[in-house]
């Protein structure tokens, strides 16, 4: 189970506190146990700092603990300190990874059955699209739906995303895509066959959470061999 330490003080000397914790950062390569940490400060008192520290389990931020250079550290933060520090210790019982629920609600309406949902819970008005099988980008709602539309009504497919890493305003997906060959594809009659592609896909977000940009890169000279566009090229 995720554990998440919250450490609370109160200091004027922020700038020595941060490089305090650039020396732990340094000292404690290949050693620590902490994937994540995040520094806070109060904005009704700016000498109230919070700081977030994220661990797979609390028996692995437990041993991060034991680590000499921890104690060496926390004895530095501790004289720089107001006050003694405070730290609560929290078992994670639920934590939403807003981004990556939005790419896999994307994927998953795009590859719905039948008519394509209108997208716009998901994506911006503007929304910005970068795809190497178009010459120009396409930017706006109406022709991004026009765009997915062209992939339905060539290819009945499913998307499996195998991967998503979100972080500020980005987040990145690995998928796999298997399809049925149904219709014209840029200008190749419907075959009927079954191919696959692989690919990544870069979403930025804007503040509201709505997708406002997105890089596409996938194995397009794959599928137009499987598709048999390249036989002639080959002989």
């Amino acid at each position: 189970m995720t554990f998440v330490q919250l450490i609370e003080c109160r200091t004027s000397r922020l700038d020595e506190m941060n490089r305090l914790m650039d020396d732990w950062v340094t000292q404690t390569k290949g050693k620590r146990t902490a994937t994540h940490a995040l520094v806070g400060k109060d904005r009704s008192d700016a000498s109230h700092i919070v700081e977030v520290v994220e661990f797979p389990s609390y028996e692995e931020a437990m041993r991060n603990s034991r680590l000499p250079e921890t104690d060496k550290i926390f004895q530095g933060m501790v004289a720089l300190c107001d006050e003694t520090p405070t730290f609560t210790d929290l078992d994670v019982v639920r934590d939403e990874r807003l981004a990556e629920d939005t790419v896999r609600r994307f994927f998953a309406a795009l590859e719905t059955r039948g008519q394509l949902p209108p997208l716009n819970d998901l994506l911006d008005e503007d929304i910005h699209s970068h795809d190497p099988v178009n010459p120009q980008d396409t930017i706006g709602l109406d022709n991004a739906l026009i765009e997915y539309g062209m992939w339905r009504g060539a290819f009945d497919f499913v998307f499996t995303v195998e991967d998503v890493l979100a972080l500020g305003d980005r987040a990145c997906a690995r998928w796999t895509w298997n399809a049925t060959h149904k219709g014209d594809f840029l200008g190749i009659p419907a075959t009927g066959r079954q191919v696959d592609m692989t690919g990544m896909t870069l979403f930025r977000f804007r503040g509201d959470g709505k997708i406002a940009e997105t890089w596409w890169q996938h194995d397009q000279l794959g599928l137009m061999q499987q598709l048999g566009a390249l036989d002639e090229l080959e002989k």
